[in-house]
């Protein structure tokens, strides 16, 4: 039963990365023409962790590196 209310909550995390990126993106909207390069990399390089550690078991870095993939996604579609 406490994993699955650690599951609700790590979900309720992730989904917060959606307004946060919103938040960013508009925040800052001149570091993003310049990097946005370096934001598709950092994404890839956090799906391929996530995958990684989904494999291997570890729910925190798992749960960690889909909150920045989020969050960088979602600063890259404004």
């Amino acid at each position: 039963m406490q994993q699955i209310y650690q599951m609700i909550l790590g979900l309720a995390l992730l989904a917060l990365g959606i307004p946060i990126g919103n938040l960013l993106a508009k925040a800052t909207k001149e570091e993003l023409k310049s990097g946005k390069k370096y934001f598709k990399i950092l994404i890839i390089l956090s799906l391929i962790g996530a995958l990684a550690f989904l494999i291997l078991g570890n729910d925190i870095l798992l749960f960690s590196l889909l909150f920045i993939t989020i969050v960088t996604s979602r600063s890259l579609k404004k």
